[in-house]
């Protein structure tokens, strides 16, 4: 496993809200999970390493306790990487991990401006085979691809998670596509057209 740090000397807590919520459409697909436990968010990752290529762009929203960690977690499993390397690379920026196929785990906690995302060095892995899974995704929307699969993760009961899947482009959707699908077949993981998020009753984005 590689870490890499940043090279920003500012590190603040806060930073702007997301920005890139999208109505699901035949254009930019959409669907709501439900999470029982980490081992039904572990199955999710293992799923969608099924319908990885190489080269795609998960991006991880959601608040502390979530499960985005977890969920790259299962990612890295899937990949052939060691489970238990995984952890969340606040101080480090960025992890990486060699499986089937490379993967690079992004924490963006830490950054509060589109500069401080820019020194991570992130935009040198949008090419090539290598997967970024990035948490905190939000603080650095002005240089994600503009294709990728969002994800975003919320808590909904004590112990449950509802999980939102939206693709933002052809690569995302057949990703999306293929992962339903292996979810459907192998991890049984529910999957609930009706479930909404806590506090965003009414809305057909998260």
């Amino acid at each position: 496993m590689r870490s890499r740090r940043s090279t920003s000397s500012r590190a603040r807590r806060t930073g702007p809200g997301l920005k890139s919520r999208r109505a699901s459409s035949p254009l930019n697909p959409a669907c709501n999970l439900a999470s029982r436990s980490p081992v039904y968010t572990d199955r999710l990752g293992r799923a969608i390493v099924r319908a990885l290529q190489g080269g795609e762009t998960l991006a991880l929203y959601g608040p502390l306790g979530a499960g985005k960690t977890a969920l790259v977690r299962g990612i890295a499993a899937g990949l052939g990487a060691p489970p238990k390397t995984v952890s969340s690379p606040t101080f480090v920026f960025i992890h990486e991990y060699h499986g089937r196929l490379p993967l690079a785990h992004v924490d963006l906690y830490r950054v509060n401006s589109t500069r401080e995302a820019e020194s991570t060095g992130l935009e040198e892995y949008f090419s090539g085979s290598t997967v970024v899974a990035i948490e905190w995704a939000d603080k650095g929307l002005s240089i994600l691809p503009p294709d990728r699969l969002e994800i975003e993760l919320r808590h909904h009961t004590v112990g449950s998670r509802t999980i939102r899947l939206s693709a933002t482009g052809p690569v995302s959707a057949a990703l999306l596509a293929q992962t339903k699908r292996y979810l459907g077949r192998t991890a049984r993981l529910p999957i609930s057209k009706r479930l909404t998020p806590p506090n965003r009753k009414g809305k057909t984005s998260s």
